[in-house]
């Protein structure tokens, strides 16, 4: 009997790739290991991508981790990176600190990840200092964003705002547009690429060939956020198809 488990996930209301690339990542797993996953969301209303949204948005996410610990999901990740990091310098630890907190209270007890904690505890893991990162968000929320990576110890040698405002569009945007991004940032010079910091703009059908166009380990807050739920869960992070992170070396 393979063990299975319930993924939680706190969904900005708009977001539309979370539930579609996490759970892809999981599946893909299955065809290749025993375990099995179920996916469970709450949901959190913001469409516009602008910090007074995020912040009133942040304020909602109590609510859904009571309500998936009542699912009793076994981990539970906050899928909206540029929200935690606009709220202040450290604060997924915040955040995940009080979240899990909300699931003791209400009597089913989880880790919570968050896709902001994920991606700077992934560019660790694989031992990158310098990166270059795509965001699709507008230049202030991507300096803010770039900045919170630069404090936990990263040296940010260029980045892509692709201004993006409506959260809708940021869901739309091709993730075949992105290789021709990558080109105009300076990679070579970088331990890694962060091909996608948002977990909304949609980058895993891309993430195989910008590997194979750089020859450097390919990131994304969606894939940084499934190695830490396989981690958390106490599982091998292996997802084929799913970049350097997932490939079973880490």
């Amino acid at each position: 009997m393979s063990k299975s488990f319930r993924i939680g996930q706190i969904v900005p209301s708009s977001n539309t790739t979370m539930e579609t690339e996490i759970p892809a990542m999981l599946l893909a797993r299955q065809t290749v290991r025993p375990e099995r996953f179920t996916f469970h969301s709450s949901r959190m209303r913001m469409k516009k991508v602008v910090k007074e949204e995020l912040a009133a948005m942040d304020a909602e996410s109590d609510r859904c981790a009571v309500e998936l610990s009542d699912a009793r999901v076994d981990v539970l990740g906050y899928a909206c990176l540029v929200a935690i990091m606009a709220m202040g310098h450290g604060y997924h630890r915040v955040s995940q600190e009080r979240l899990r907190e909300r699931t003791v209270e209400n009597g089913g007890a989880a880790p919570v990840i968050t896709s902001a904690g994920a991606l700077v505890d992934a560019l660790k893991v694989i031992g990158a200092k310098r990166i270059v990162v795509v965001a699709p968000y507008m230049k202030p929320l991507t300096e803010l964003v770039v900045d919170y990576i630069r404090n936990e110890g990263y040296e940010v040698i260029d980045y892509r705002a692709l201004e993006i405002p409506d959260n809708l569009d940021v869901g739309r945007h091709d993730p075949a547009r992105l290789p021709d991004i990558v080109k105009t940032l300076p990679y070579q010079d970088a331990d890694a690429i962060v091909l996608s910091a948002c977990v909304q703009m949609p980058s895993l059908p891309a993430v195989a060939k910008v590997e194979a166009m750089t020859g450097k380990p390919v990131i994304t807050a969606a894939i940084a956020t499934t190695y830490a739920m396989l981690k958390q869960l106490d599982l091998e992070a292996y997802v084929p198809g799913a970049g350097a992170l997932l490939s079973g070396a880490y």
